[in-house]
């Protein structure tokens, strides 16, 4: 009977571990479950778009770049401190943003902006050259509130000889004075 007590007894220590052990992963199961992120969509284009509108338009565009240079872990780094998802999430995230890439969207509460009016310049994430000559003189406007269309319409205020208007144009875009834009707009003068 002496020789069944210890076999007994290494029984019930392997059973109450495994108890324990069930009642632990119980546990960690049951705080997972309340206050767990949703489960990811299985589609990965999907996932991709629901990704991308958790990003705001400057880590959209970092997110992209890190993606571009082959810079995986950075990019994932990037997405798990910006959105505060778990790890496993940003990752198949990240994946499913390099696999089907999306455009940036902003939020549908934020209006789009008024390209109408030229009154108020917005800036531009990239800087604009303007140059312009005529023989040996040169003159260059480089400006972030600058691009093609506004250039445009105010090479068009220039060749219908408006040039008063095309320099206040042109000053509210830059930042010369007006005695440069002038300069500048009569060497637009075709």
């Amino acid at each position: 009977m002496e020789s069944l007590i210890i076999p007994v007894l290494i029984l019930a220590l392997v059973g109450a571990g495994v108890l324990l052990a069930a009642k632990a992963i119980g546990r960690r199961a049951a705080k997972v479950q309340p206050g767990s992120e949703p489960e990811s969509p299985r589609d990965p284009v999907e996932l991709a778009r629901t990704a991308a509108a958790r990003l705001d338009q400057e880590q959209h565009r970092r997110l992209y770049a890190l993606i571009a240079q082959g810079q995986a872990m950075a990019a994932i780094k990037l997405y798990f401190e910006s959105t505060g998802e778990g790890l496993r999430a940003s990752r198949d995230a990240v994946g499913a943003l390099a696999a089907h890439p999306q455009p940036f969207r902003p939020p549908a509460s934020e209006p789009a902006p008024a390209d109408d009016e030229d009154d108020t310049p917005q800036r531009f994430p990239y800087r604009y050259r303007a140059i312009a000559s005529k023989g040996d003189v040169t003159r260059e406007v480089s400006s972030n509130m600058l691009n093609d269309e506004i250039y445009g319409r105010i090479r068009t205020l220039a060749r219908s000889g408006d040039t008063e208007a095309a320099a206040t144009a042109l000053t509210r875009h830059s930042d010369i004075s007006m005695k440069q834009a002038l300069e500048f707009i009569a060497l637009l003068d075709d």
